[in-house]
């Protein structure tokens, strides 16, 4: 016969486990309802890919991409893949997939500021957390770290977790990890904004914003390097998608984002002279790779939304339709032809 106090017990344990099963259920079925307002970003992506709806032209690269190239501005049907704080890590992923569909793009535009190939960012806060990197992808990541004694991104995060136990934590969604957001979140409140947010992303195939004010004298990531070093890690997703690409016969153009005047008037020298030669170096290795005009092109600074310059509205929609332009007379032209098409960046 139990005591009182053991049933007491025993039932605390049932609720607590039942409250615990309900919130996990919570946390791995209906992320939208309390997920940063960033996710559902993330998420018309994934169901892009899901959908192997990638268009002939593909984008990849981190936020400033993800910002300043609108693809219903250009002239064929494009796909804008760039994720806040993506690194080539993410890119690799995003290409390896969208090269299992049954239409592979025509062309692929990449585009990362310098600080994406140096240090990692927000792999475990977004690109994990998110779900945009599988059990797949972090196997082989903690592969290519062992074998390059790189374990940058890994030990990313310092929560005192090691990365396999975090890595299986994520797989299966536990609710601690995301207790925090759930907070912010008040468990459900985002739903309604986040639902919109995905609508939006998904009309614009891919093309969002982060900060939207008529102007930015802020210095960005580049004014603070004081020298470009590349992980060996972040390089070597870097090759490993340009030579997949290079065996599937599909060009490639590395087109920077503009920086700001103010960002570029405080850039050191040789962090700009290292990250063309690093550019220039993957030109002559791949002949399907070029890199488009100025490494770190600069723009006013009315042209900028934030501190990071990401372009405002004004700014994408000027930076887009110069692509568009120079996409437009590049097309169907060998390399060699490419180099010499139309302005990309109009002053």
């Amino acid at each position: 016969m139990q005591r009182p106090g053991m049933r007491y017990w025993i039932a605390l344990l049932a609720v607590f486990s039942l409250a615990f099963g309900i919130v996990w259920v919570w946390v791995a079925f209906v992320p939208l309802a309390f997920l940063d307002p960033e996710y559902p970003a993330w998420l018309a992506k994934q169901r892009m890919l899901a959908r192997c709806d990638v268009g002939e032209l593909l984008v990849v690269g981190d936020s400033r991409a993800a910002v300043d190239v609108i693809p219903a501005l250009l002239p064929m049907r494009a796909t804008n893949l760039a994720v806040g704080g993506g690194s080539p890590i993410e890119a690799y992923v995003a290409v390896s997939r969208a090269l299992a569909c049954p239409a592979l793009p025509k062309r692929v535009v990449v585009s990362f500021d310098a600080g994406h190939f140096t240090g990692p960012d927000l792999f475990w806060e977004r690109s994990v957390r998110f779900g945009f990197i599988s059990a797949d992808d972090l196997r082989d990541l903690r592969r290519v770290s062992r074998q390059l004694d790189d374990r940058s991104v890994l030990d990313l995060r310092s929560d005192g977790l090691p990365p396999t136990m975090r890595s299986a934590l994520y797989m299966l969604r536990f609710p601690s990890l995301y207790f925090n957001s759930l907070a912010k979140g008040g468990a459900f409140l985002r739903w309604w904004g986040n639902r919109q947010t995905l609508a939006e992303v998904t009309a614009s195939r891919g093309q969002y914003f982060f900060g939207t004010e008529p102007g930015s004298s802020m210095v960005a990531v580049e004014g603070y390097m004081r020298s470009f070093v590349p992980l060996p890690v972040l390089d070597h997703y870097f090759d490993r998608m340009l030579r997949l690409l290079a065996s599937r016969g599909i060009e490639v153009d590395f087109i920077p984002m503009p920086i700001n005047d103010a960002t570029d008037g405080v850039v050191r020298a040789g962090v700009r002279e290292a990250f063309a030669a690093y550019l220039a170096s993957y030109a002559a290795r791949y002949p399907n790779f070029r890199l488009v005009g100025d490494a770190m092109p600069h723009w006013p600074d009315r042209w900028f939304g934030d501190n990071f310059a990401h372009l405002n509205p004004a700014g994408a929609q000027r930076f887009s339709a110069a692509l568009a332009a120079w996409l437009s007379a590049t097309t169907g032209r060998s390399a060699e032809h490419a180099e010499r098409g139309a302005e990309l960046v109009v002053e």
